[in-house]
């Protein structure tokens, strides 16, 4: 049996039935506000509790006799933090100096494995969700746009320590935006807002971020959005990126003009 802790979006219910097809029975935790409570039906065991009460978390899963888990699913970061936690979450929460979202993760594993869970990268089990390497479908990048990629890279190179975000939005070598607490696509559209058409969007895993959660995750949506604001081109690191839907993103982005681009890292470093 495998456990789940499940946040908003599709990713819970593909990572459900993926392990559930390989054998696997399922036992998942959803959230109150966050989670689709329809997850309920393409699991074995389920269990729908408010954000922060890691203790009835643990004893869900001791209780099904769960030792792996994955987290899966989005969490938004605005409406976590009104949350009430419980007292074992509270704990956690003062001993933290950095309440980024890499550290909180981080604390949550910690918290986890010290009561005998280990905790699986979700995307092993659906290895198709990770973004191949190269330019995905026929529009490709000009000069001026792989310029815009550089030198995002190099902003989210410099500020992943900090742990802030994993986003920015660049135009004609002018940052935009920085995703902070409101997320990937609300950084964007205010990117956009500001720089206007043409705007080039990267998005990557921080530097030193535990690769075991939270990994970057564009789709179908990310590319309607790079639409409906006129971004031009969306980079993003091949293989440690989730991307959802996307042979049909891939379409929408050819009829929009957009470039898809699954990097290796090498085309990030700056050129002379």
């Amino acid at each position: 049996m495998v456990g789940l802790v499940a946040g908003g979006g599709q990713f819970p219910f593909i990572l459900a039935r993926q392990a559930r097809e390989m054998g696997f029975r399922v036992g998942a935790v959803g959230f109150s506000g966050f989670t689709d409570p329809a997850l309920a039906a393409e699991v074995d065991t389920w269990q729908e509790l408010p954000m922060g009460q890691l203790n009835k978390l643990i004893t869900f899963f001791k209780n099904n006799n769960i030792k792996r888990l994955a987290l899966a699913g989005a969490i938004e970061k605005p409406k976590a933090i009104q949350v009430r936690p419980d007292f074992r979450t509270v704990k956690i929460l003062l001993g933290m100096k950095n309440k980024g979202d890499d550290a909180l993760l981080r604390s949550l594993i910690a918290e986890l494995e010290s009561e005998g869970l280990e905790v699986l990268q979700p995307a092993d089990l659906v290895p198709g969700l990770r973004a191949p390497q190269g330019i995905l479908g026929a529009c490709k990048p000009g000069k001026e746009q792989w310029d815009d990629l550089r030198l995002a890279y190099q902003v989210l190179k410099t500020i992943g320590p900090l742990d802030i975000g994993q986003c920015v939005v660049v135009k004609d070598g002018i940052v935009a935006a920085v995703e902070a607490i409101e997320g990937t696509d609300a950084a964007i559209r205010r990117g956009a807002g500001l720089a206007g058409a043409g705007c080039v969007v990267l998005k990557m895993l921080k530097a030193g971020q535990d690769q075991r959660i939270d990994l970057p995750s564009l789709g179908l949506q990310t590319v309607e959005l790079m639409k409906e604001v006129k971004a031009s081109c969306l980079g993003f690191e091949a293989g440690r990126t989730l991307f959802f839907d996307l042979n049909e993103a891939v379409k929408q982005a050819d009829a929009a003009g957009i470039s898809l681009v699954g990097l290796s890292g090498q085309e990030f470093e700056p050129r002379n």
